[in-house]
């Protein structure tokens, strides 16, 4: 025999019963039952958003790895050298 109900069963009991303490028990289960489903539901879309997001950021760390790269690169160039200073040079006038 089965020791558990579903929002269904619930819900047929409290119609055979008749008992105010048997009605009572079965409105506290049925909103026991809502507040799963809503509990479940929300998870859900919790969980559907976070793929989502997981999804779109996929890419990102070697993207942003890349960028670093090109940035040490180019900090690592050496100043270009032309032999002569601009601007005034008393030494050579």
């Amino acid at each position: 025999m089965p020791t558990v109900f579903t929002e269904q069963g619930v819900a047929m009991v409290a119609t055979v019963l008749h008992s105010p303490h048997a009605a009572k028990v079965s409105v506290a289960l049925i909103r026991a039952f809502v507040q799963l489903r809503e509990l479940l539901s929300t998870h859900r879309e919790l969980a559907a958003k976070l793929a989502e997001l997981e999804k779109k950021l996929e890419g990102h760390d070697a993207a942003i790895g890349n960028l670093f790269e090109a940035m040490r690169q180019l900090l690592a160039l050496p100043e270009p050298d032309h032999g002569r200073k601009i601007g005034f040079n008393r030494e050579s006038s």
